[in-house]
């Protein structure tokens, strides 16, 4: 909404999640843990009232607009994370070489890729739990950004340059993203 030079936006907060914001950092608690952000920009006002969070700039330039907006999908994106979580869905796609996928600690290693001999790794990134079940991989988490990274360092490790991906379409891959963790 915008009223003569300036913009507000404002989330409205469900009732299991609460919302607080000191000194540039904003913590949203909700049934499934505790996200908290740098929301820290000088041109940018950030509230929390009764039941709502509202973030607006006073005579805003465009890239202002656009951080305000940017503020608002990240605000929208920890409550969603912290009442329903993310779930990235990925396949193991081999044709001739089983690969072997297993977690071991915060990264998972990926043996056999293409018949090689050098196993290869994947981070995990902090607050993600992934499965592997057959050739199903499942990143859980609540941090959208950490489950997101995590499912694009499992793609990224079985990734071969000078190949026609047409042809060798062995790897892991993202087949589905989702908002809802099942339980």
């Amino acid at each position: 909404m915008t009223i003569a030079g300036k913009i507000e936006s404002t989330i409205a907060i469900p009732g299991a999640v609460s919302v607080s914001y000191d000194a540039g950092i904003m913590k949203v608690k909700g049934p499934k843990g505790e996200l908290s952000r740098n929301f820290a920009h000088p041109g940018i006002d950030i509230a929390v009232g009764e039941g709502e969070v509202s973030v607006s700039c006073e005579y805003p330039r465009i890239k202002d607009k656009a951080m305000v907006g940017t503020y608002v999908a990240h605000i929208n994106n920890m409550i969603k994370g912290v009442t329903v979580g993310f779930t990235y869905h990925l396949k193991i796609v081999f044709s001739h070489f089983p690969m072997k996928v297993t977690v071991k600690g915060d990264r998972v290693e990926i043996n056999n890729y293409m018949g090689g001999h050098a196993p290869r790794y994947a981070n995990i990134m902090k607050g993600c739990t992934v499965k592997v079940n057959g050739a199903d991989v499942t990143v859980e988490g609540i941090d959208i950004e950490a489950c997101g990274q995590t499912a694009a360092n499992l793609e990224r490790a079985t990734s071969r340059l000078g190949f026609d991906k047409r042809t060798f379409q062995d790897g892991i891959y993202i087949v589905q993203k989702s908002h809802k963790v099942k339980e």
